[in-house]
């Protein structure tokens, strides 16, 4: 069996404000905080003896590994995002950056959604992806309006309760 695996979808590189500033704050954590603390303990484990059954010296191997692995990729990800952070002349309309509530129709469930950039999806808080299947279906929508969206669970339709961008 090989290990090789198609190359993944690119994804839109647009980011809000705060998601921009968010992934920055991690960087600069990552690289002067957590980074320097890893050499410090690796340095320490490699400090008494044979590495090759040092415990401590692998996990803080691989520790760094992890690290820097995520520095390079923000590094990069961070040079190629385009901050969005003005709001659209239509603000009765579903674009990125807006707040909306829709209402499934089959279970008149309730749900509130934001539409952000790849880079900080969060379905805890309901901050979905430009990319997603509900956000492609949401665009330029109203209150009001109906969409279909093919979800995991199958082809599923709302009401678009509400719109906003506070």
């Amino acid at each position: 069996m090989s290990r090789w695996r198609p190359p993944s979808e690119a994804s839109t590189a647009i980011i809000t404000r705060e998601g921009f500033e968010r992934l920055r704050d991690e960087l600069n954590h990552l690289w002067k905080e957590k980074r320097p603390e890893v050499v410090k303990a690796l340095a320490a484990a490699a400090a008494e003896g044979d590495r090759s059954e040092n415990a401590e010296y692998t996990y803080r191997k691989k520790q760094l590994g992890e690290i820097d692995r995520r520095v390079r990729y923000l590094s990069k990800r961070l040079e190629s995002l385009k901050v969005v952070d003005t709001l659209p002349a239509d603000r009765e309309a579903i674009y990125f950056g807006a707040h909306f509530e829709v209402e499934n129709i089959a279970n008149g469930e309730i749900s509130r959604y934001r539409i952000v950039g790849p880079d900080e999806t969060d379905a805890r808080l309901g901050l979905i992806s430009i990319d997603s299947p509900l956000a492609r279906a949401a665009l330029k929508k109203r209150a009001d309006d109906e969409l279909e969206a093919l979800l995991p669970g199958g082809l599923t339709r709302f009401a678009v309760l509400s719109v906003s961008y506070s």
